[in-house]
């Protein structure tokens, strides 16, 4: 809610955060503990000296603190810090905190940056020694297949979450040398999880367990807005682009399309492959139930009702950065920044309709003369990337591109990033399209059937009302791309600014399995007509078909 009330300026929810701050600050214990009760020892088994939900309240008010300068908030962090410290002597990390440890580890270091008190460095590296080895974990995964019962070690938020281990480590000591490995160690735990539970929409799958590369299978909410905080930390961490490639995939295509496109419902899991919601058994979902995939105020769980809301405000939050000599575009959307560079006032605003657009403005103030850096990310998936500035135009790389300048009044650059349509290999010979962040799917008809709840505030199963079983020509067919006005909800089916036609034919063979629709073995036959298909943005969707079997010619 914090980033959100202070990016909106809104006053309403700006009351209701001050309300809660003063509350928990005020409440603190002498000893400095921060809850109800002033002896946590008080509870039994893992309630017992557990420090796990001050982690969650330390990040909040960290960025408090980011947002007023609360001059109360580093002291209580402070205070709170030591006798979690003094805790840990008593009885080491357990359950959620024993994985979730970098969460500590970052807010620790966060003080640290603005406290400089000498003894927070060892209180995170005592919760990195008696924490979860993700390292090992990740070097010898033993979770390579669906997984049929729920442990700590494959649950899928902890696997996101964990993901910011390596940025943690490096802050606790390194060089160069130590950024490079450590940032490339991140990226290798990344391709473990797509190697063995990678989906299309740039997830891994998780219906509370780690679940397999199948379409069908599940992926929590919370895993999206925490892998996408993961990868906000580490690409500001390392400088490296790959993880804002991967960041902007996520949260335009997983992030919205588990909400109703008025974001007053949302999914406790997304599926790739996803031609219904509703209660029912049985479900291909390891751990969840019934109502894990309708659309409703706290479907299956409530934990994704809470933190759902980390998605679009952090991503907000981080598509700048401060670099060294200068400024940082870690991801693309419109927004301004202003700073202060050098004891001097800048400003930097970007228009664009990226990423259903190709073509990014940027343009600075600086009051006088100013000489200072701006990187500009770079996508892999660039085909051809050029860099506009003066009249004068220059070919770029993947990777971060440096502008080093004078700056003086006001300036305009432009980012033009080319991209291809692509077809993506899935699991069992099917196939997915992407162009640029962007994935395809194709839209099925829906019914909209009320289960239960007042609006808005209700749940809804979804219904198709269309055929949805269709399977794509070869890859060795044109395919046409029709771009139409943003609307005030793009990431809407009836607003979907892009549109992909592609050949296809019915598949009446391929059925429901278990209420899921993963694609049958290829090479499917089918006697149907061809018919031209339009896919629009998979964060556009609410029911879909996103990797598809391959009709034989």
């Amino acid at each position: 809610m914090i980033p959100l009330a202070n990016l909106l300026d809104d006053a309403a929810l700006k009351g209701k955060i001050t309300r809660w701050i003063d509350a928990i600050l005020e409440r603190q214990h002498p000893n400095g503990w921060l809850g109800d009760k002033e002896d946590p020892h008080e509870g039994s088994g893992e309630t017992s000296l557990d420090p796990w939900p001050l982690f969650v309240v330390f990040k909040a008010l960290a960025q408090w603190h980011e947002a007023t300068g609360d001059a109360r908030i580093l002291p209580a962090m402070s205070r709170a810090m030591g006798r979690i410290d003094a805790l840990l002597d008593e009885k080491s990390l357990q359950y959620w905190a024993k994985m979730r440890w970098p969460e500590l580890a970052l807010s620790v270091l966060w003080l640290y940056d603005r406290t400089g008190e000498e003894h927070l460095p060892d209180l995170a590296r005592k919760a990195q020694k008696q924490g979860y080895d993700w390292r090992a974990h990740f070097a010898d995964f033993q979770f390579t297949q669906k997984q049929t019962q729920w442990t700590l070690e494959n649950h899928v938020v902890n696997q996101a979450m964990a993901l910011k281990e390596t940025a943690v480590a490096f802050r606790l000591g390194g060089d160069e040398t130590r950024r490079r490995s450590e940032a490339e160690l991140a990226l290798k735990w990344m391709r473990v999880l797509d190697e063995w539970h990678g989906q299309a929409n740039g997830l891994f799958s998780g219906d509370e367990s780690l679940a397999g590369r199948s379409p069908s299978q599940g992926s929590e909410l919370c895993s999206v807005v925490e892998y996408a905080f993961s990868l906000e930390i580490l690409s500001a961490t390392f400088g490296e682009a790959r993880f804002g490639d991967r960041l902007e995939r996520i949260v335009f295509n997983a992030l919205p399309a588990t909400f109703k496109p008025d974001m007053w419902a949302h999914q406790y899991v997304q599926q790739a492959n996803q031609v219904v919601c509703k209660e029912c058994e049985p479900r291909v979902y390891t751990n969840n139930y019934a109502d894990a995939n309708i659309f409703g105020l706290e479907p299956n769980f409530g934990c994704c009702t809470a933190n759902m809301h980390q998605g679009w405000p952090k991503f907000a939050a981080h598509l700048w950065a401060r670099a060294e000599d200068g400024l940082a575009a870690l991801a693309y959307a419109p927004c301004e920044v202003e700073t202060v560079i050098e004891g001097q006032r800048v400003r930097v605003e970007v228009e664009t309709e990226y990423p259903f657009r190709d073509e990014v403005s940027i343009s600075v103030w600086a009051e006088n003369l100013l000489e200072f850096a701006l990187y500009l990310r770079v996508p892999a998936w660039c085909r051809e990337a050029r860099f506009k500035v003066d009249d004068a135009e220059t070919a770029l790389e993947a990777g971060f591109h440096r502008v080093h300048r004078v700056w003086s009044g006001q300036t305009h650059l432009q980012l033009f990033l080319s991209v291809d349509v692509e077809w993506q290999q899935r699991p069992n010979g099917a196939v997915a399209l992407q162009r640029g962040p962007l994935v395809f799917a194709l839209p099925v008809a829906k019914e909209w059937r009320h289960l239960r709840g007042e609006e808005p505030h209700a749940d809804w199963e979804v219904h198709p009302r269309a055929a949805w079983n269709y399977a794509l020509k070869s890859e060795n067919q044109d395919l046409n791309l029709d771009f139409s006005p943003l609307s005030d909800c793009p990431f809407s089916p009836q607003g979907a600014p892009l549109h992909l036609q592609v050949r296809g034919r019915r598949a009446p063979d391929w059925e429901l399995l278990d209420n899921a629709a993963a694609p049958p073995p290829n090479p499917l036959h089918s006697q149907e007509p061809s018919e031209t298909l339009t896919l629009i943005p998979y964060g556009c969707t609410n029911l879909r078909v996103t990797e598809f079997p391959v009709a034989q010619l």
